[in-house]
């Protein structure tokens, strides 16, 4: 867990230049997957840390009650842990969509066209008429725009996001 939790302490500047060479190596530049990658190793962490604590918080009762009762390990993880962990499920993953959605520095990194550009890179790029000219209309209905989304995944799951929140934070 540490050593995952270690990944996390580097600033995305100082792992930049390395992240792209790979990306280069590999041949996936310009492609969703170098997006995907980078995302998936600045939020692992982060759902791993959060998802521990959450499940060492859970009883060890309930799962050995489930294997007295004749449950496979399937059964124990599907129909005992599962609904017990959608709240912390929920909000993990609604917290890593988010900084994912909203992430700048990768994405200009490594998308150069404009058909795998993402929002926040495109609306960075938006420019008026000069070069003296910041059209700040254009750019707050994009961002309003932008953030619809994320406003109505979080009032559709609110009630999920309390509960995996506040989970785990009270020891009994």
């Amino acid at each position: 867990l540490m050593t995952i939790l270690a990944v996390s302490m580097f600033p995305q500047i100082a792992v930049l230049s390395g992240l792209f060479e790979m990306v280069r190596f590999i041949g996936i530049y310009n492609t969703p997957w170098a997006l995907i990658l980078s995302y998936t190793i600045f939020t692992l962490p982060f759902t791993v840390w959060v998802l521990t604590t959450f499940m060492r918080d859970l009883p060890i009762e309930i799962e050995e009650a489930a294997i007295i009762d004749g449950a496979t390990p399937w059964q124990i993880i599907t129909k005992v842990f599962m609904p017990l962990m959608w709240p912390a499920l929920v909000t993990t993953g609604l917290l890593a969509f988010i900084g994912a959605w909203n992430e700048f520095l990768f994405a200009l990194t490594f998308t150069s066209s404009t058909e795998t550009r993402t929002v926040p890179v495109a609306i960075g790029m938006l420019s008026g008429a000069s070069q003296y000219e910041t059209p700040w209309g254009i750019i707050m209905a994009a961002s309003v725009l932008v953030t619809v989304p994320i406003v109505i995944l979080v009032l559709v799951f609110q009630r999920k996001i309390v509960a995996g929140l506040t989970a785990g934070g009270v020891k009994g």
